[in-house]
C-alpha cells in the first residue's frame, strides 16, 4: 500500500511491491519537487527531489531507545533527540517572526553542527550505532524543513490517509486481484481528494461513471462552490 499526499491531493496506490519502480509510477523517476518522507531507503533514490526526513519516526525511535537502554547507552539517542526537538522549536519561533534571518541561520547552523559532533563520536552500542549510521544517511534530509518555510517536518499527512485505508484493504473493496486493487486505489484516492477540497464526491463520480467515453478530471482545477 503507497500513499502519496499534498495539501490538496492524495493517491493511493496497491502495488506489486515497495521498491523504486513502484514509487516512480505515480511520482516519475525524475521528481523534483519537495518528497518529505520516513526513512525507508527507497525515497533516496528520487535523485533530483528536495528531501525532508520525518522527525516524528526519529523521536519515536530515541524514545523508544531510551525506554530499553542503560544509562550510558540511553545518551546518544537522548541528546538527538533534544536536538530534534530544538529543530522544532526554531521552526516555531521562525513561522511566529520571533528571529530575524540572520539569526536563524545561525541557531540552525549550531544545530547542524551539533548533530554532526555526535555522529562523528565512536559508539559502542550495536542499538547506537545503528542510529547513528541511519543519521548519517538521513543526514541532508534532516533540517530541510528550517531552510524551506512552509515545508512540513514530519509525513503526518501520509500517516493520516493512510490508516483507514489499511484497514479497508484488509476487509473489503475486491483489492485481492489486479483489477480490484485499481479499482479501489483509483476510487479512495477520488474520494480522498474531494474531502481534502471540500468538494462533492458525487458529482465528480457521477461525471467520470457516466460518461460515454473515458474522460480526464483535473482534480487541483478551481471548483464552483454551491452556497
Amino acid at each position: 500500500m503507497w500513499v502519496f499526499v499534498s495539501v490538496r491531493l492524495t493517491v493511493y496506490a496497491i502495488l506489486p511491491g515497495r521498491g523504486f519502480e513502484q514509487a516512480s509510477t505515480v511520482l516519475g523517476a525524475d521528481f523534483a519537487g519537495f518528497l518529505t518522507r520516513d526513512g525507508w531507503g527507497v525515497y533516496r533514490q528520487f535523485l533530483q527531489a528536495f528531501h525532508q526526513t520525518c522527525l516524528r519516526h526519529l523521536l519515536s525511535r530515541c524514545r523508544e531507545m531510551i525506554e530499553v537502554a542503560s544509562q550510558p547507552a540511553a545518551e546518544f539517542p537522548r541528546r538527538v533527540q533534544v536536538i530534534l526537538q530544538a529543530a522544532l522549536s526554531l521552526r516555531d519561533r521562525r513561522d511566529q517572526g520571533q528571529m530575524s534571518e540572520h539569526g536563524l541561520a545561525v541557531a540552525r547552523g549550531q544545530l547542524e553542527a551539533r548533530l554532526d559532533r555526535e555522529l562523528d563520536r565512536p559508539w559502542r552500542s550495536p542499538a547506537n550505532r545503528r542510529l547513528a549510521a541511519h543519521l548519517l544517511r538521513e543526514r541532508v534530509a534532516v533540517f530541510t524543513f528550517l531552510y524551506c518555510p512552509g515545508l512540513e517536518a514530519t509525513n503526518w499527512r501520509a500517516e493520516q490517509a493512510i490508516r483507514f485505508m489499511v484497514v479497508a484493504r484488509k476487509v473489503w473493496g475486491g483489492n485481492r486481484t489486479p483489477a480490484g486493487a485499481i479499482t479501489q486505489s483509483i476510487l479512495l484516492s477520488v474520494i480522498q481528494t474531494c474531502r481534502q477540497q471540500n468538494r462533492p464526491v458525487l458529482p465528480v463520480l457521477e461525471q467520470l461513471l457516466c460518461s460515454p467515453q473515458p474522460t480526464v478530471i483535473d482534480l487541483l482545477a478551481p471548483h464552483p462552490v454551491s452556497r
